[in-house]
């Protein structure tokens, strides 16, 4: 039975003044209506705090002079004025104004059972509850109304019986985080319909017990000056903070500047060594709901037969919700945590400013201060890179009207006759017509591209490098240098829920005489069908994603077709057409395929049934990465390798599908087309998927909202709705994968097709200095406060980091050689050029095809479009003419040009890789000042105790000295056995 639970000070409203738990014993309900009357009004009239820790009888039979466990006795009424600390809408207090909610807890309110949970009708009189009982036993005998159908009784009473079996659970759940020492308050009666709340403080006592049993380093009084380094790149650091100080966030710190607080574990024995002068502020808000979580966890519900803690109780959906509460309003008159994040790092108008690292880790934990930071570093180290690809594609700008083979290209006196794009439908058409394309490949394909690959290669390197120090400054600031794996295992992995309903299914199943010894767990074989059925979707999904790049392939190929057979349009305007759309396309599919993917992935790891919460997080990750990678690069790693390279050639083509002849690449090659996909799903995926979803559809929602809703309504909510529920309105926080994929799919775009497009960094950037500012209103205004989490790194990121920047080497290296013709100009320019120049290089690179080896039905439709007969056409490939002993076959010019193009892979990525790794090499990933500091503050720690211990030895010096001056000898020198009193008296004693 859900009983009825009245919160800490009472209520006001008579309706709410009703009994404070469901009768338990038949004779309590043959209390005098006169005592019933006074009882009923003392509670009207009084407020209540719980008595934690009371006697409870677990056989549910209760004297009725004796207090049950969920009652509250009288305490004296604390007027609280608006606007003073104690007013219960002002901050997240318990109703008595003086204890803080530490932690919420939603639940569910049956509502149909309102006679079960106490209606307000009937809960004040005495008469009408007896009549109703005695209505309902009547009816059970002899029904005076038409007898209702039984199927809907029935489930009706299978629903009623589920509610009370949560009920039960909550009840048993709530008595022994009671016996654990936390203190609860219920609000039911509240202005959101059908939830229940339950508030949880957690007294110094059990946060004292909690830190010591958790090892959560705490400030001690001890305090030690933090000496800066003496060597340049200290002192290079230190002038640049102080050149940068207007952009550094407008946050009081409590720490004086170069001074820092010695930390230590927390332990009771050693109380004296931290500054416990205000103990409300000693464990902020942050450490408090980690310490009161820490508890839900490990608190068992064990009704089933089986242990369940809150993470179990919210899968079964016993409770709705758990999350510790905001601070406050970022909007209201006090000055806190949230309202100073959200003026000083949500806002768009300090945009300009650093990120204020180490409050957003003091409100939201390390966990989620690390993301900030390293999408921060991320960021700042996005600005040279963004510099230098800019300067890149100015200086394609300013030299592409001197480029000789564009110049070629765009000459109408070289009137060069070009073999049909497609057959049939398509014509002959000139050289010329590409000027336009062949200029705008320069912007992106000219010398400066190879250095801008090295110098990304090498950036990718130095970001790492600058990451792993920035994290370890972190670590001791943050004083997470002594935070081991073993800490972190047990303060994160509990089992999951689904992993503990799993183990007690298979102990069911399990033989009664299977020794009971052994631990039962999931096994390979437990899980085989899990993954048979995880690489069966997973194989599936790749395969849909490379028939989605197919089936744009064909788009291009058949609109192509039909443009040049419906349209007497120019050749450039059908190709950029053509390109624009597909582009477009493919943008929609990957946008489309991501949500489908980060579904799938979510699915599929709950099927595995992992064990611990961070190995479905690195299961989860490892899913969805692979998924998005291959779903967003896909068109990509066509367009740069295999466009162009798997058409035959004219008069013998490739096909697919029937009659579709595969695509060619524009004489400039398939870098321009490159570049444009890269452009357009880069602004894709940030403008519509990252903006559009999560700023357009929230407040769209919220507009929505505020039209059903009256504005004078709303703002009189705001102004009476306590914290917890107004943390019931905001959106539950989902984790920080989704964040970090999103990065890490940006980076790969950065860093692997660099060289196609060297303005990728700045959109990056642009992109990024919006997403920070997004994302930090979202985590302060939009969303539950998340609970803190400690963590060292960023975990599985760093690996993946780590992996896309070495895979961007060798995939600059093939675009370079084999997707730009950076090597086929260097060849012709060193080997087959009479002057060392390139004219005559667009000469050199197109092949002879005779017009008349054309196969059946293959030639076009219009021969004569360009006015005269044709005998002969060009076709961009080196392969030897048709008056050659070997016509149509590969030249010797196309042997010796691949073997450039293979040589210069190896020595680009050797090249590369031995300038990452010394760089690698060269820079320590501890920055020496922060080893100087730990080794200083371990000297300072020893240091402390010895100076306690000494102290120690003092004291019992000094008190068994006074011992001996109280009880002298004759001759005034001590007693040769000074110890043996008190020792006896000891074994006396005992």
């Amino acid at each position: 039975m859900e009983r009825h639970r009245e919160p800490v000070g009472g209520s006001t409203d008579p309706d709410a003044a009703q009994e404070l738990g469901s009768p338990v014993s038949s004779s309590c309900e043959h209390l005098s209506s006169y005592q019933e009357e006074q009882s009923t009004m003392m509670r009207r009239s009084d407020n209540y705090l719980p008595v934690p820790g009371e006697e409870k009888n677990h056989d549910g039979n209760q004297d009725c002079a004796k207090p049950r466990n969920n009652e509250s006795i009288p305490m004296k009424k604390i007027h609280a004025d608006e606007g003073s600390p104690l007013h219960p809408k002002l901050g997240p207090y318990f109703r008595d104004g003086h204890r803080r909610v530490d932690y919420i807890l939603e639940y569910s309110i049956q509502k149909p059972n309102s006679a079960r949970r106490h209606s307000t009708i009937f809960g004040n009189d005495n008469f009408l509850r007896r009549l109703r009982r005695s209505l309902s036993t009547r009816n059970s005998k002899a029904p005076l109304q038409p007898k209702e159908d039984p199927e809907f009784a029935a489930q009706e009473h299978r629903a009623d019986y589920h509610e009370d079996d949560k009920s039960n659970k909550r009840k048993e759940f709530e008595e022994n985080l009671q016996e654990a020492g936390l203190e609860l308050e219920w609000d039911e009666e509240n202005h959101v319909p059908g939830v229940g709340f339950l508030k949880i403080h957690a007294p110094w006592d059990i946060l004292c017990r909690e830190a010591e049993l958790m090892k959560l380093k705490m400030p001690t009084k001890k305090t030690y000056e933090i000496k800066q380094g003496s060597n340049l790149v200290e002192k290079i650091r230190l002038f640049i903070h102080k050149a940068t100080a207007p952009l550094h966030p407008k946050v009081e710190s409590n720490q004086q500047p170069g001074l820092k607080h010695l930390s230590h574990p927390f332990s009771r024995e050693k109380e004296h060594l931290f500054d416990l002068s205000n103990k409300d502020k000693f464990f902020d808000s942050k450490t408090r709901s980690s310490i009161v979580h820490e508890v839900l966890k490990r608190t068992k519900c064990e009704r089933d037969h089986y242990s369940m803690g809150i993470t179990s109780l919210l899968a079964n959906s016993i409770y709705m919700a758990a999350y510790p509460p905001h601070d406050g309003d970022i909007n209201g008159m006090d000055r806190n945590d949230r309202r100073l994040l959200y003026e000083e790092w949500a806002s768009y108008s300090v945009f300009y400013k650093y990120q204020p690292v180490g409050l957003i880790r003091k409100y939201f934990g390390e966990k989620v201060g690390l993301y900030f930071a390293w999408l921060g570093v991320y960021t700042q180290m996005l600005i040279p890179a963004s510099i230098v690809g800019v300067i890149v594609f100015l200086y394609g700008c300013a030299t592409v009207d001197s480029n000789i083979p564009s110049m070629e290209i765009c000459d109408p006196r070289n009137d060069i006759i070009m073999c049909p794009l497609c057959d049939r439908a398509c014509s002959y058409w000139k050289l010329v017509t590409a000027c336009g394309t062949a200029r705008a490949s320069h912007l992106f394909d000219n010398e400066a591209t190879v250095f801008f690959s090295i110098f990304m290669a090498l950036w990718a390197v130095l970001f790492m490098e600058h990451w792993k120090r920035r994290q370890m400054r972190l670590n001791y600031t943050w004083d997470l240098t002594g935070f081991g794996e073993e800490e972190e295992e047990d303060h994160k992995d509990h089992n999951r829920a689904e992993y503990e309903i799993r183990v007690m299914e298979k102990t069911m199943r399990q033989d009664q005489s299977a020794p009971k010894e052994e631990k039962v767990k999931l096994t390979c074989i437990d899980r085989m069908p899990a993954y048979m059925t995880v690489v069966a979707m997973m194989a599936f999904m790749i395969t849909l994603s490379f028939t989605m790049a197919f089936g744009v392939i064909l788009y291009r190929i058949s609109i192509k077709a039909a443009l040049h057979m419906a349209s007497a349009a120019g050749q450039s305007n059908i190709r950029a057409t053509v390109k624009g759309t597909a582009a477009v396309i493919n943008v929609v599919i990957i946008i489309i395929l991501d949500e489908i993917y980060a579904k799938v992935a979510r699915w599929l790891t709950i099927l595995e049934v992992p064990k611990t919460d961070k190995s479905f997080d690195n299961r989860l990750i490892f899913k969805t990465f692979i998924l998005k990678f291959v779903n967003a690069f896909t068109p990509i790693v066509y367009l740069a390798f295999f466009r162009g390279r798997l058409v035959g050639r004219p008069g013998k083509y490739l096909y697919v599908v029937g009659s579709y002849r595969m695509e060619e690449c524009a004489h400039a090659g398939c870098l321009m087309e490159l570049c444009i996909q890269l452009c357009i799903t880069m602004l894709g995926k940030q403008f519509i998927q990252n903006n559009l979803f999560e700023i357009g559809i929230p407040k769209l929602k919220k507009m929505l909202q505020k039209r059903k809703m009256d504005p004078q309504e709303e703002e009189k909510q705001n102004k009476i709705l306590p914290r917890h529920q107004k943390d019931h309105l905001l959106l539950p926080f989902a984790g920080l994968n989704p964040e970090y994929m999103e990065m890490i799919i940006q980076f790969g775009m950065v860093t692997l097709f660099v060289a196609s497009f060297p303005l990728a960094p700045l959109f990056a950037l642009l992109n990024n200095i919006i997403e920070i500012r997004l994302d930090a209103k979202k985590f302060v205004k939009e969303l539950r406060r998340p609970v803190a989490a400690k963590a060292k790194n960023i975990g599985i990121w760093y690996n993946l980091l780590r992996g896309l920047s070495k895979v961007a080497v060798i995939v600059n290296a093939f675009v370079i050689a084999f997707t730009s013709d950076f090597i086929p100009r260097l060849v012709y320019q060193y080997t087959y050029s009479p002057d060392g120049t390139l004219h005559g290089f667009v000469n050199h690179t197109l092949s002879v095809f005779n017009v008349r080896d054309f196969e059946p039905n293959t030639q076009p439709i219009y021969p004569n479009h360009l006015g005269y007969n044709v005998e002969t056409c060009r076709y961009k490939d080196y392969r030897e003419p048709p008056w050659s002993s070997t016509p149509y076959e590969l030249s010797k010019e196309f042997w010796s040009i691949l073997a450039v193009r293979l040589a210069f892979v190896i020595v680009f990525q050797n090249v590369v890789m031995l300038m990452s790794d010394f760089v690698d090499w060269l820079i320590p990933d501890i920055p020496k000042d922060i080893t100087l500091q730990i080794h200083k503050e371990k000297i300072h720690m020893m240091e402390l105790f010895m100076k306690e211990e000494q102290g120690k030895r003092r004291a019992a010096r000094d008190s068994r000295g006074l011992y001996n001056c109280n009880s002298p000898t004759s001759d005034g020198q001590s007693p040769p056995q000074p110890r043996s009193r008190p020792n006896t008296h000891a074994r006396v004693g005992w």
